[in-house]
């Protein structure tokens, strides 16, 4: 081919990679982020409780039974959207870890008093630094950890009643019976 040639089909090359790599983004999943923590160990980390200043958690707090971490903020509506729906969870022993992320101490307290506490154990990430170690993109995500302390799965989204039956409940229990 000339030199012409090529001039000629550049545009029409570049437009059919681009029109490829958006057709492609239509059709992904975007509750299946990949996440380099999944199969890997709690990071270290070391944080305040939401509640007690002077109590500190750290990764140990993962470890002898199968937990979720669920990740929220006072300023995410679809955390908002599925606390109730952790509260049954809880409700029914599943045990949940909470992590407040990017947020106000007060405003969280506050908006825990109003709509309950589904959390064992909550603590703050204001900075988001943990966060940022797990690969957070946002709130809510939830964080499936076997009794070793390893991250099994990572849900990004909320947690309701039909996720949960579908996809999360089995993955869940294969965690607690040891085959996860």
């Amino acid at each position: 081919m000339s030199k012409k040639t090529w001039l000629f089909l550049l545009p029409f090359i570049i437009f059919l990679m681009g029109a490829v790599f958006l057709f492609k983004g239509l059709y992904s999943d975007p509750t299946k982020l990949e996440s380099v923590m999944v199969d890997k160990e709690v990071p270290v980390f070391t944080l305040q409780d939401i509640y007690d200043l002077n109590k500190q958690h750290d990764r140990s707090i993962f470890k002898g039974r199968p937990m979720l971490l669920n990740v929220w903020a006072t300023w995410c509506p679809t955390c908002y959207g599925e606390h109730t729906y952790l509260k049954q969870l809880a409700g029914q022993g599943i045990p949940i870890v909470g992590m407040n992320y990017k947020d106000e101490r007060d405003k969280a307290i506050k908006w825990l008093a109003e709509l309950g506490n589904p959390y064992e154990v909550n603590f703050y990430d204001p900075d988001g630094m943990l966060g940022l170690d797990l690969g957070v993109y946002g709130a809510p995500e939830t964080f499936f950890i076997d009794s070793q302390g390893i991250i099994r799965y990572r849900h990004v989204g909320d947690v309701n009643p039909e996720i949960w039956a579908s996809t999360l409940k089995p993955i869940f229990d294969a965690m607690k019976s040891g085959q996860l």
